[in-house]
């Protein structure tokens, strides 16, 4: 399926998890993708939901690949979060943390006190080391009133023992906890999304989002007018895009798929 031309795309999203690596595997065609943003000029941020990492794990693995990417190429919902709430909320100043070491620091970084009670607002992020302890305070934290934030709200986490709970699995439990609504940073939530286009400075038209999840980076991006590309390496397959209400404007089986078309279209 495809709606409109790739040739006329200037800059990408890119979601990692399910599209450039499965758990520890790398996926079939990376080194040949990124040649061709280079070769192309093409910008780009990879952006991930995953709260457990910050983007130096991201720089790290991809040299290891052979592949040299900056931090400034790289937003993880760990780094999206602080530095969304410093910008849209800059009175908030203490949080109550769900979360692992990577999204703790971040907030610490950016001069959010993490705090054990009173708290200005509840971070929660993946902990595959969740306590119902943890779930308690947060949601009598959330119930004395401090706002509710999501890193993000992906139900599952693909990897290579197939799908586990995600970050999602741990906010539904205190929604239902606390009938709140949390504010969601990571895709498909808005701010992920405006921070990433703020830091390349291009326009949605001619931007896309590639990713592995109808849920999260093709309903996400088609909310901004961002254009939007499957690969079903991951988590959604081909017969639930075509149920799908929001139609992907762009479907691969791979990357290699993808850089194959890409580069017919840019040579023609």
């Amino acid at each position: 399926m495809t709606r409109g031309k790739l040739s006329d795309l200037r800059a990408l999203l890119i979601d990692m998890d399910g599209v450039l690596w499965v758990g520890d595997r790398p996926l079939p065609g990376v080194s040949e993708f990124f040649r061709l943003l280079e070769t192309n000029r093409i910008q780009y941020i990879l952006v991930s939901n995953n709260a457990t990492r910050r983007a130096g794990y991201t720089v790290e693995r991809l040299a290891r690949m052979g592949i040299p990417v900056s931090a400034e190429h790289v937003l993880t919902s760990a780094d999206a979060t602080p530095l969304y709430l410093t910008r849209k909320f800059p009175a908030l100043k203490r949080v109550y943390v769900v979360g692992e070491t990577a999204l703790r620091q971040a907030l610490q970084e950016a001069g959010i006190e993490i705090v054990a009670e009173g708290a200005d607002a509840v971070v929660v992020g993946l902990d595959r080391d969740l306590r119902y302890e943890s779930l308690r305070r947060a949601a009598l934290e959330i119930r004395r009133g401090a706002r509710f934030i999501a890193t993000n709200t992906d139900r599952t986490l693909p990897t290579e023992a197939r799908l586990v709970p995600g970050a999602g699995s741990i906010v539904a439990a205190l929604e239902a906890a606390t009938d709140v609504q949390p504010l969601i940073i990571g895709k498909p939530g808005r701010p992920m999304f405006e921070l990433a286009l703020d830091l390349m400075q291009t326009p949605p038209g001619a931007t896309a989002m590639l990713g592995d999840r109808l849920d999260t980076d093709i309903d996400g991006a088609a909310q901004l007018g961002i254009k939007t590309i499957l690969v079903l390496t991951g988590v959604s397959t081909r017969d639930e895009a075509r149920a799908h209400p929001i139609q992907p404007d762009f479907i691969f089986d791979d990357l290699p798929q993808l850089v194959a078309a890409w580069s017919a279209q840019l040579r023609a």
